[in-house]
């Protein structure tokens, strides 16, 4: 399914809304996105720009055809052998602009925001016969230089470190406006130089891609930046992340953007700061990353990272426990798989795990805080809790899996709904 095929869909099915009216693209198509489903802005100063249209789990499952239920189980048994193949020419290479990023309709989201972001767009990166894509937020310096938030560690961070200690700049390109399948699996953590691949195993059929002129491949896309992250520096931020809080401002890698190419009639796809696609993006795909690593110690039958963690910090393992330590291995194999969880909840397969009422109901009538609660002090967590210092935080690890049948004599009264 391509950017526009997905749109058509959504249209076809009266979930996406429409207006025609002139849009401001600074803070007013933001505020009127907040909170609600997908949007097509015909006029956003000008422009046509797309937001929230992967910003809810059932979105998110119908981009990939799966059932929104149970994602982490479905996404856990997906490879990351697809097949890429290279095209000589795509729609975004009908019109090849004067370099400058004023002509395009990015959003300024908040007040406070460092600048004028691109959320939504996958930076291509490739050094030698290493290519990796991934979603940086990237703010607008001027009309020819974007400022990148490389987090220190991922494989973009390691490219251009590695790039920049050999006296060499790393080319890159930003697609705006792609595929959601291939939105989902840049979101997501693969092996090294298997982004795409992984894409086409999730769609099932093969992901096209086009070489630019400094060597980086790039699949179909709606807005096509082409440039070089240099061993320049500029501040970046404040940036209102996953959590709804303000991220601090850092010095960051500059972008040098040398071309700018996009299809006729170009849809600009704008995501949303601390909005239901960022947490979508963001967060969902580490459930399977903890359904695979929790499934080698204990029998899963799925994982949820809830709305009210900000798809980020709270997971509940729902399990077959078979033995009495299995819900502390459950939450030590999901704090193993996605370091900056916060909270576990492990529970019986009786509960619903996307219904907070069953939640908190395990937890008021199967937990006994002395014994079911483990708790880890000052180890590392997320720069993105607001509560953490220096990244450091407690963990804590609830197992809800002791059964009232197995505590007394009476069994929990089934409830007529």
């Amino acid at each position: 399914m391509s950017f526009r095929s997905f749109l058509e869909d959504l249209r076809a099915d009266g979930v996406l809304e429409e207006t025609h009216e002139h849009v401001s693209t600074e803070y007013e198509l933001a505020m009127r996105a907040t909170g609600r489903g997908p949007m097509l802005f015909h006029n956003a100063d000008g422009h046509v720009c797309c937001i929230n249209i992967l910003g809810s789990r059932e979105l998110l499952a119908r981009a990939l055809r799966m059932d929104a239920k149970n994602l982490a189980r479905d996404l856990s048994a997906v490879g990351f052998d697809g097949h890429v193949r290279e095209v000589d020419s795509s729609h975004f290479q009908e019109n090849i602009l004067e370099t400058d990023l004023m002509r395009l309709p990015v959003l300024r989201h908040f007040r406070g925001d460092g600048g004028r972001y691109i959320t939504s767009g996958i930076v291509v990166s490739r050094l030698d016969d290493r290519i990796n894509a991934c979603v940086h937020r990237l703010m607008v310096l001027d009309r020819k230089r974007l400022a990148a938030r490389l987090v220190p560690g991922r494989h973009t961070h390691q490219m251009y470190s590695r790039a920049i200690e050999t006296g060499r700049r790393l080319p890159v390109a930003i697609a705006i406006g792609v595929d959601p399948v291939v939105l989902i699996a840049a979101s997501t953590r693969v092996p090294e130089n298997k982004e795409f691949e992984y894409a086409s195993a999730l769609r099932g059929d093969v992901v096209e891609v086009v070489t630019l002129e400094n060597g980086v491949p790039v699949p179909h896309a709606e807005i096509v930046l082409e440039g070089y992250l240099t061993e320049k520096r500029a501040p970046e931020g404040p940036f209102v992340d996953i959590t709804g809080t303000m991220d601090i401002v850092r010095e960051e890698p500059v972008i040098e953007i040398t071309r700018i190419m996009m299809r006729d009639d170009a849809i600009y796809h704008a995501l949303l700061p601390a909005g239901g696609e960022h947490r979508m993006l963001m967060g969902v795909p580490y459930e399977p990353l903890i359904y695979r690593e929790a499934s080698k110690v204990v029998r899963v039958r799925n994982v949820l990272l809830t709305e009210g963690g900000c798809t980020y910090f709270h997971a509940v393992v729902q399990i077959e426990k078979q033995e009495e330590e299995d819900g502390l291995k459950a939450i030590q194999a999901a704090m193993a798989a996605h370091g900056s969880l916060k909270h576990v909840l492990v529970v019986d397969t009786d509960i619903d795990i996307h219904d907070p009422r069953e939640l908190e109901y395990a937890i008021a009538t199967r937990v006994r805080g002395d014994q079911d609660i483990y708790m880890y002090p000052n180890v590392r967590g997320s720069t993105l809790d607001p509560r953490s210092v220096d990244g450091m935080t407690t963990k804590v690890g609830v197992d809800a899996t002791a059964k009232l049948d197995r505590l007394w004599k009476f069994r929990r009264v089934v409830r007529p709904w």
